[in-house]
């Protein structure tokens, strides 16, 4: 297997590249908004359960829902800084575990895709 990266690689990884960044830049934004602007999500969160007319129960699902999408848009994140590393490393496209190319349609579909299909599914079942 090559290495070196033809054109026609090259300039996919281009565009990838810039969908990622672009990607990187929304979600950004949306947890800028989400938090109100550039105050933490503790700050946002003490401010928003400092409610005392709620339930306790209604103020501990928001809780944990808040939780949950700080976790997720934070793996969100890191998920298109690693794609946009192993851009920069030239190792886009390239499964981490076996080292076959992942087909364009998998990129285009999940551009921070890592892994090839098969490879993908045997990370899962050892979840």
């Amino acid at each position: 297997m090559s290495t070196t990266p033809n054109a026609t690689q090259a300039s996919s990884q281009e565009v990838f590249k810039a969908q990622l960044i672009q990607a990187r830049a929304q979600l950004l934004e949306r947890i800028a908004y989400e938090r109100g602007g550039v105050v933490s999500r503790a700050d946002m969160a003490a401010d928003h359960f400092d409610n005392r007319f709620q339930s306790r129960a209604q103020l501990q699902t928001e809780r944990q829902t808040e939780f949950a999408m700080n976790e997720f848009e934070t793996a969100e994140l890191g998920d298109i800084e690693a794609a946009l590393e192993r851009i920069q490393a030239g190792s886009y496209g390239q499964c981490t575990d076996c080292g076959v190319t992942i087909p364009l349609a998998r990129l285009n579909a999940y551009p921070t895709a890592k892994r090839c299909i098969d490879c993908q599914a045997l990370a899962e079942q050892h979840r």
